[in-house]
């Protein structure tokens, strides 16, 4: 993968109707499930007598599975794993962040991000509030708080009205879960039944794996509040003509066994390696995948083209994934100990490569000079998704548009600075064909057409 960018995160929750020491096997597999989301930070918020919340760096697997209570029932919690798109990267700003005002306790766990948060910020500060944490998730609790009235239900739907921008919540107050999205969608929500009771997730792969049926996707622009089992659906926002759902979700983000926005993953992928070949240069001897991202559009390549698939690259599981590292020198680190060439394979061959995107170039180049130096005699990079031109502001913390490769270069000249006898990307067009419902996606990055308007200071200000 060569995905130079740093995002995302995954929410998990779980409402019982009774109280359940099962609670906790939920939430450590669900998060473990979407470990892919986020590796820098974990944790869950409970209800116990109060909110209790439990954190720890690094990932589900180490400290924290040791830190979850033992014979400690409870029906009600949410879990977080983070990589920040804003906010410092330290344990303060790791999610469930849990607050006390005027409308109680309040615990947040939080996917998105909020592209115009310091204006809001700036002005809240002003008016005197005082921020625990540089995350921007932080805001909706300073707005709800503004609001008269104790009514936790009545008043967050007129906090969110205040935010734009990208948001997939779970919020744990009182006996209460409640989950929305942003009224434009970026971000992937899903539940399902479980127990006497419901479940959250950013992926049905991890609603899978603890066994929850009769799945629904939350719908932009609305809250579902669930309480003891039971769910109330309400729309804080009229559903927008155009949702803007991010597309990258599809093109690497998820899990290929997970189905966001409706749309199942796997076969997303293997359609665009499908169109993908209708635009080879040439046939080669192999088509490899950059893996995992790449698995399944190569298939699709190899398929369409009638060109034989294998695996030239083999990845260490055990390294992470090579975008979710804090800072370019650790992301190109590791994918020195991440991918490795089985040279039996690609000695003296011909290859087609797979990826899923190009950003930098940087991991790019160093995977050419992988193959090149295993015994590829040729190296055609192709990659399963266009040109990304643009910064992204709606999760994705992007490099400026200076430091992103295709915003300066032609794939000729791409193919010339990573080492690659040719580069080519998926036509927008070709991407659109592969979606169910492609008006509803956002496609800034490879536009520059942005669905809300993103304040001018804004593009001056990088994530901490």
């Amino acid at each position: 993968m060569s995905f130079d960018l740093t995002e995302e995160c995954g929410v998990f929750g779980v409402s019982l109707e009774n109280p359940s020491e099962d609670i906790f096997k939920f939430v450590h597999l669900g998060l473990f499930s979407l470990q892919h989301r986020g590796q820098e930070s974990c944790g869950v918020a409970y209800k116990k007598n109060g909110i209790e919340v439990i954190k720890s760096k690094g990932l589900v697997s180490e400290d924290f599975s040791d830190l979850l209570p033992d014979n400690t029932p409870s029906s009600l919690a949410i879990g977080h794993v983070r990589y920040s798109t804003c906010g410092a990267s330290n344990l303060v700003n790791a999610q469930p962040l849990l607050f006390s005002c005027n409308k109680g306790d309040v615990a947040i766990a939080h996917n998105g991000n909020l592209p115009n948060s310091d204006i809001i910020k700036n002005q809240l500060i002003e008016a005197g509030a005082i921020f625990q944490t540089t995350s921007d998730s932080e805001l909706l609790i300073h707005l709800l708080s503004r609001i008269p009235g104790k009514s936790f239900d009545d008043t967050i739907t007129t906090a969110l009205k205040q935010l734009d921008g990208a948001y997939s919540m779970l919020v744990i107050n009182g006996d209460t879960l409640t989950a929305f999205r942003d009224k434009l969608g970026f971000r992937p929500l899903c539940f399902g039944k479980i127990n006497g009771g419901y479940v959250f997730s950013s992926e049905t792969a991890a609603l899978d794996i603890i066994g929850a049926t009769d799945i629904e996707f939350v719908k932009p622009g609305e809250i579902i509040f669930c309480t003891k089992g039971k769910i109330v659906k309400r729309e804080f926002f009229a559903t927008a003509s155009e949702n803007t759902q991010c597309v990258f979700e599809l093109i690497y983000f998820a899990r290929p066994d997970s189905y966001v926005f409706e749309e199942s993953v796997y076969q997303f992928r293997l359609k665009a390696g499908e169109k993908l070949a209708d635009r080879r240069i040439r046939d080669t001897d192999l088509v490899i995948p950059v893996p995992d991202s790449g698995n399944s559009a190569a298939l699709g390549f190899s398929r369409k083209s009638g060109i034989p698939f294998d695996f030239g690259l083999m990845r260490n599981h055990y390294t992470g994934r090579s975008f979710i590292k804090p800072g370019q020198k650790k992301r190109e680190d590791s994918v020195k100990i991440k991918l490795n060439p089985i040279k039996s394979v690609i000695k003296g061959k011909t290859l087609s490569v797979i990826d899923d995107s190009l950003v930098r170039g940087t991991t790019s180049k160093k995977i050419v000079k992988m193959l090149r130096d295993a015994g590829a005699v040729e190296v055609h990079m192709y990659l399963s998704s266009p040109e990304i031109v643009s910064s992204c502001y709606f999760g994705i913390n992007t490099p400026t548009k200076e430091e992103l490769i295709s915003s300066n270069n032609s794939p000729e000249e791409i193919a010339r600075i990573i080492g690659a006898d040719s580069v080519t990307f998926l036509s927008l067009g070709d991407l659109k064909n592969c979606l169910t419902e492609s008006n509803k996606y956002c496609y800034a990055c490879f536009t520059g057409k942005y669905p809300i308007k993103i304040e001018d200071e804004y593009h001056e200000i990088s994530c901490k």
